[in-house]
């Protein structure tokens, strides 16, 4: 028998849960970080339906599944040449699914790349110290305070 929440593809079948993931738990995560309207702003921008739909008919989302609710959301992508990870988020009483999360991205990653990159807002020190944490380093910190981190697959 399983314990705790199952790491899975998203399905189309997940996309308004990711959506209401986002609004729910992301939006409030930021709001103290970057304020409110900043937050609802990245909402908007990154967790609405089109992205999340188009970004799951890629095949780049998990999702923690734990009986029929969301736990947390994974999601990786291309940046030009560069995988990055561009979500990774879980509710806080399931803290240990982010290394989970991030080890299933990694490993669907084609064998040939050898560097992941990961992005996170500045002002986000808990995502920064998860990072550092998983063996990633700063490499750059770009407009708008998103810091692309890196490390060798």
């Amino acid at each position: 028998m399983e314990n705790g929440p199952v790491v899975r593809d998203a399905d189309r079948d997940d996309v308004m849960a990711i959506c209401r993931f986002g609004e729910e738990h992301v939006r409030a995560h930021y709001a103290p970080l970057i304020g409110e309207a900043e937050a609802a702003r990245q909402v908007r921008m990154w967790w609405n339906t089109t992205n999340i739909a188009g970004a799951v008919a890629r095949g780049a989302v998990v999702v923690a599944d734990d009986s029929g609710r969301l736990a947390g959301v994974g999601q990786g992508g291309l940046d030009g040449d560069e995988q990055v990870i561009r979500k990774l988020y879980t509710l806080p009483r399931h803290r240990g699914l982010g290394s989970r999360l991030l080890e299933v991205l990694i490993g669907r990653l084609p064998a040939d790349v050898g560097r992941v990159y990961a992005e996170h807002l500045l002002a986000d020190e808990s995502a920064g110290l998860f990072f550092e944490r998983e063996g990633f380093t700063v490499e750059r910190i770009e407009p708008g305070g998103v810091v692309r981190r890196g490390r060798d697959k």
